[in-house]
């Protein structure tokens, strides 16, 4: 008897471990989805300060023509006024989280002006986090062109 109440309690207890690591799995998917969402707001607000925040010193960007961006060439573009978005819309969302770091797909559909040309259209993302001092912050980004029909 006491064997098989060791059982039920043992797989109450892996039970209840898996539905609390798939909540929290869960909830870091939103977080990062509504950060996501946020840094979207921010690109049409020309917002730097929130950049300043959520992006890691070493962060590198893969531009969707292959250049390399650091956080400070990002922000000095950000804060000349050559890169000009009126609307920066995210869907399509995939967030892998694995412990403190994540991975966040996407497509992005913008309007935008680069030093006076049109670079409008859509585009797949995919950013790389991870969580310091207990806030999530990007390290990578690479962006790629999807091809109009």
């Amino acid at each position: 008897m006491k064997r098989i109440a060791f059982a039920v309690g043992l797989v109450v207890l892996v039970f209840g471990v898996a539905m609390l690591a798939k909540t929290q799995t869960g909830s870091v998917e939103q977080e990062i989805i509504k950060l996501e969402n946020e840094a979207g707001v921010a690109m049409v607000k020309g917002d730097v300060s929130f950049f300043e925040r959520v992006v890691s010193e070493d962060y590198t960007w893969t531009d969707p023509d292959g250049n390399i961006w650091t956080k400070a060439d990002f922000l000095a573009s950000m804060k000349s006024g050559e890169d000009v978005v009126s609307s920066w819309n995210i869907d399509d969302y995939k967030v892998r989280v694995y412990g403190d770091a994540a991975v966040c797909l996407a497509r992005v559909t913008s309007k935008e002006q680069y030093k006076g040309k049109d670079v409008s259209g859509q585009t797949r993302w995919t950013d790389t986090l991870i969580k310091r001092d207990g806030r999530w912050q990007f390290v990578a980004s690479h962006s790629s062109r999807i091809p109009q029909k």
